[in-house]
């Protein structure tokens, strides 16, 4: 399983549908998913991307990436 979590399209939009904490707990679950993360993903709600690095996200370039082999995409 593979779940994707790009950037939000819209500009005014500073909420991600994930947090560092979310990630530890969705990389904790059964078969251990990988997760991977749009760069830039938390930047508007204080995340930077080394906070996802470090609770086991994997973060990608770009949406066209994260959605190549996704299985799982969450968005707000």
């Amino acid at each position: 399983m593979v779940i994707f979590i790009p950037n939000e399209v819209d500009a005014s939009e500073f909420r991600c549908a994930a947090t560092p904490d979310s990630v530890k707990r969705l990389r904790a679950l059964d078969g251990a998913p990988e997760v991977r993360v749009e760069r830039g993903l938390g930047l508007g709600c204080g995340f930077p991307d080394a906070a996802f690095e470090g609770a086991g996200a994997v973060v990608v370039d770009s949406q066209e990436l994260g959605l190549r082999e996704a299985t799982h995409i969450f968005r707000i």
